[in-house]
This record gives C-alpha cells, structure tokens and sequence, in this order.
C-alpha cells in the first residue's frame, strides 16, 4: 500500500470507531454491536480498511498490547475489599468451575458441528470462555441489578478474561506444535504462564511505586508513565512467554488500584477516553478482517454453538457455581442469563485462528469468524433481554430517581418528606448531631457518615444513588462537594443557590448545576420556610398562585429540578414541588392533592 493509502486507511478506521460509539448512543444500543457491524462492512467495502495490509505483522502485537492496556483499566476499578462472602464465594466457583466446563463443552459442541479439527475446537472452546467488564458493565449500568449480584459479574468478567487468555495460549501452543496436551505439562505450563505474569506485575508495581508515590508526579505526567509501564510489562511478558502480558495487566491494574498509597482515583477521565478510543479501534480493526466469504458457511453451526452456550451451558455453570452460596433464585436465574463475550475473544480468536491456519491445522480458518458471530449474536442477546428478564424476576432497580439529600435544614427536612411521601426511595445526610437527630426524628433514612468521604475521595461511588441535592448552609461547601462528587454517581449533583452570590471562597468562582430560579437562593428558601411556607407536592395544572416551582415529579417517578436556566414542562399526570404558602383553617383554602401522585397534606417540619 502506499502512504496516502496507509494514511486513508488509519484515518478512516479512527473516524469509524468513534462514529460507531456516538451512533450507539443516540439508538440506544451496546456499542459492541454497532462497531462489529461498522467494522464488517467496512472491511468488506473499502479496500483501503485491511488491519493486515495497513500494519502486516504489526498487527496482532498491537492487538496485545491494546487489549493489555484496556484490561489494566479494568482491574484499576476492582476493589478487592469490597469482595467478600457470598460475592467472593461465587465469583471463584464461576473461575475453577466454569471455565474448564464452557471449555469442554463448547469444544466438543463445536468439532462435530462446524467439522473442526479436535485441535481447532479445543482453541475455540478456551477462546470463547472468556466474558470482560467491558461487554459486561454497560450491560449492567442499563439494567441496574442490585450491587451484590452486580460486583460478581463485573468481577467474572475482569478475571476470566487474562485466565481464558493464558488457557487459550497454553492450548494453542500445544496444538501448534502438533503434541498431545497432557495433564501435567498443561499444569506446568499454566503455572508458568501465571508466575511470569505476576512477576511482570511485580516489576510493573514496583516502577510505579516510585514514580507515582515516591516522585510524586501529577495527573498527567502520572497516566503516562502508567500507560509506558503496561506496556512495557505487558511487552516483557509476552516476548518471554506468548499472552501472559494480559496475566500481567490484569493484576498490575488489581495492585495498583488497591494499595491506598497509590491513591488512584476511580474516575480517571484521560485513561478511560483513551480506553474507549482503543476499544473502538480495536473492535472496528478485528471486524475488518473478517471477510463475508468467511461467514457464509459457518453461520447456521454457529447458531447451534451459541444455542448451546447460551441455553446450556451458561445455566449449568451458574447453577452449580451459585449452589449453597446464599444467593436468591433470581439472583441465581440471572447469572445464568449474563454471558457476553468481548474484545479479548475477539482479539485472541485473530492472533491464534490465523497461526493454526497457516500451520495447516483443519478448521483453524473458521475460528475468527465463528467467534465473531459468537460476539455479535451474544452482546446482541443479552443487550435485547437483560432488563427484561431482570425485570420480569424483580432484580432491575425502578427508573424512578433516588436522590440523596445533604443538609439537615427543617426546610431540606420538609423537601425530604414530601419526596418520600411522593414514592421516593430517599436518603439524606447531614453533617451535625441536632441535624441528624432532626432528619432520625422526621422517620426518614439516614446515610452513613464515611458515605460523601468515600465517593469524594474517588475510592467508592454512591450505588443507587441517581441524584445528590447538596443543600446545606455552608456555600463553600456545596460547590467543593459537587466538584468532587460529580463522577462519584450516576446522575446529576446539583447545589442550591449560594445566599450571597458575590461572597465566598471558592463558591463564586466554581460553575456547577444550581438549583431552583435566579434569586431563589438558599437563604431566600430558609427565610420563606421560617416564615410559614412549606414545600408542597400538586398537580402540574394546580400549581398555587405566587408559589415558587422546585420541581417537577414525572409520572415514571423522574424527579426534574428546576433551574436558572429554565423550569421543565409538567406534562399530565407529573407533579409540581412548589414552596408555598400552607393556607391557614380555618377559611382557608386546602392546598390540592395530586390525582396521579400518593401525597399526603403537608405538615410543619419538625423541630
């Protein structure tokens, strides 16, 4: 090719891989399949979109190497303390117990049915074992199971990864060289894998000792020297034994996620966009390669494969993984139901099902293109039905908002009761004694005091929590809380209107989602509620003459704040969160109450 060519080439495939992504999005679908499918046919339409004519040889080095990075970014995210009991149980049964069974199964299913070789199914079998956080997570953040049954997939998933990985290179190895696999030099040769990819660790872990706690670098300088450590390890490992550079990144990511003086924080915005950018070049490069040709013949025993992974074996894994471990039966049906596989079968399905065909091996050409069928029928799957089955065995969280409150105001009391009596799941935290005695004394659920110091301190995020009101009297504190809080929780953090605009530390000068109109600041809403208005809760047509809109309750139970920048639209059937006057009885004329909305007649807040 030449270099206007190789150029165009590069060019095109980054463009598609980021396109991919955004197109993802705006549908609504796992971002896995849109790029398999941009891939496929981009290898198949434009000549110049070939991974194999663009980089030669280099290819499948880069391969391994990218996919060693996107595995350290995984295993950054693996707290170790937070897989204990039932969860560790579990996840190190579906370990031992389910990867030498999907192996065994998917190899003897996959020989007669797609007339491998015995050696090309046995690759097949340890390449399709493997799951990854990456296929897995978004899944999860779309259906939202609880965190116990969540932090096991999450973890299979990042762990079976580097396992599959080192088990496919033990058997691709032995199938190459034309030997039988024994027992013992399998055993021996795993061991060895796993040993040189610790001690690659090891080294990696060291470095960055002294370049991230004793040197001190900043952010920047600091992701950097990550990413050259990885890599270099990740090089290291694999010159001296194939694939336990994976090994290797997996459990460097694990260490240096989980020693406090690392202080990684859990929301690392540079590595994670260079993460998705590799992802997605990776996804689109590999889909290239497989041509239509290839599929053709492989596509109705490749259902057949799938049907048995996915009806069969997955089930019987998840049964006798999950057996006597203390889980519910719907957690146990949908752990059965959760088995995607991602970039690492496709990554070592192109490195190995090319070497096995040029040695001649009988059916190594169908490899990559069965696997990718594996991919797109499985994400695709799983993507359609996970949230419903989740929620017809009542695991999937309800969309309605779960908000935590900070403050212990009687007015952000008030707030607090009228959303629990609107159905809200409500959490509140406050940082004094009397406040926490006011927010206890009201019946309403309060949060732990190391909860806001966890999700801060980039450690923890706040599961469940889907919105965080910061509403206390101290300016400076809301703005630096929303600050820090912004990527510790799945939806918005919004602070309340500092009482004087002008005057503060940090407060006037952070930006941040405020709350309620311009000019409703947090000093305007005590001195109202001191006053005798009260928050109320009525029907968005019934919104009480001279009352200020906070927020608007949608039906599905979407809570919608109101801003400086504009109020929402209550459609019919959504409530209206007003402060307002509390007519006075009697005379006085009773407040409505919402048709759609429990709600029950507000009261004075306590003291």
């Amino acid at each position: 090719m030449t270099t206007d060519e190789i150029l165009l080439g590069l060019g095109l495939i980054l463009v598609l891989a980021v396109g991919a992504q955004v197109l993802a999005v705006r549908v609504g679908v796992p971002a896995i399949i849109v790029l398999l499918l941009v891939g496929f046919v981009a290898g198949a339409a434009i000549p110049v979109v070939d991974p194999d004519r663009l980089l030669g040889a280099a290819f499948q080095p880069l391969v391994s190497l990218a996919v060693a990075v996107i595995l350290y970014d995984a295993g950054l995210g693996l707290d170790v303390h937070r897989l204990s009991g039932q969860p560790r149980r579990v996840v190190l049964r579906l370990i031992w117990l389910g990867v030498p069974l999907t192996w065994g199964a998917a190899g003897l299913v996959a020989a007669p049915l797609l007339g491998l070789s015995w050696g090309a199914a046995a690759v097949l079998g340890a390449v399709l074992v493997v799951s990854g956080p990456l296929v897995v997570a978004p899944l999860l953040g779309f259906v939202r199971p609880p965190e116990r049954l969540q932090r096991i997939l999450i973890w299979e998933g990042s762990l079976v990864d580097p396992v599959g990985a080192t088990l496919g290179a033990l058997v691709f190895a032995g199938v190459a060289a034309g030997a039988r696999l024994g027992s013992g030099r399998g055993l021996l040769g795993f061991l060895a894998d796993l040993g040189t990819g610790a001690l690659g660790a090891a080294v990696g872990v060291a470095v960055l000792w002294f370049l991230l706690v004793r040197m001190a670098l900043g952010e920047v300088l600091g992701t950097a020297c990550q990413l050259a450590v990885v890599v270099g390890v990740a090089a290291g490992c694999d010159a001296l034994r194939d694939d336990t550079g994976l090994v290797a990144a997996i459990l460097l990511g694990i260490a240096v996620g989980n020693i406090p003086r690392f202080d990684v924080p859990d929301r690392r915005p540079f590595l994670e966009t260079l993460v998705q950018l590799v992802l997605g070049v990776l996804f689109v490069s590999i889909a290239a390669t497989v041509s239509p040709a290839s599929l053709g013949p492989v596509v109705w025993p490749a259902l057949g494969l799938i049907a048995a992974l996915v009806v069969v074996v997955r089930p019987l894994v998840a049964f006798l993984s999950t057996l006597g471990a203390g889980l519910t039966r719907q957690e146990r049906v949908f752990v059965g139901w959760m088995a995607p596989r991602g970039i690492v079968a496709a990554a070592t399905a192109s490195t190995f099902g090319a070497a096995l065909a040029a040695d001649g091996v009988r059916g190594a050409e169908k490899i990559l293109p069965v696997t990718f069928l594996v991919i797109v029928v499985t994400v695709t799957l799983y993507g359609l039905t996970a949230l419903p089955v989740a929620r017809r065995i009542g695991l999937a969280r309800p969309a309605r908002t779960r908000p935590l409150l900070v403050g212990g105001n009687r007015w952000v009391v008030d707030l607090a009761r009228v959303l629990r009596r609107a159905g809200l799941d409500v959490l509140v935290w406050a940082a004094s004694q009397h406040e926490r005695r006011r927010v206890r004394d009201a019946g309403l659920e309060l949060a732990s005091g190391d909860l806001l110091a966890a999700a801060a301190g980039g450690r923890a995020r706040l599961e469940g929590i889907t919105m965080v009101l910061l509403l206390t009297e101290e300016d400076d504190f809301n703005s630096l809380a929303a600050l820090l809080l912004a990527d510790g929780v799945e939806g918005s953090v919004y602070r309340v209107g500092q009482a004087d605009p002008g005057v503060g530390v940090v407060a006037p000068f952070l930006e941040g989602e405020v709350l309620f109109a311009e000019g409703l600041t947090r000093d305007a809403v005590t001195r109202r509620h001191a006053a005798g208005d009260r928050i109320v809760l009525v029907p968005g047509d019934t919104v009480p003459p001279g009352s200020d809109v906070l927020f608007v309750l949608r039906a599905s139970g979407e809570l919608v704040p109101v801003t400086p920048s504009g109020a929402p639209d209550a459609a019919p059937g959504d409530g209206v969160l007003c402060l307002a006057a509390v007519p006075s009885p009697p005379g006085g004329r009773a407040v409505p109450r919402p048709r759609a909305i429990r709600e029950e007649r507000p009261t004075p807040a306590p003291e």
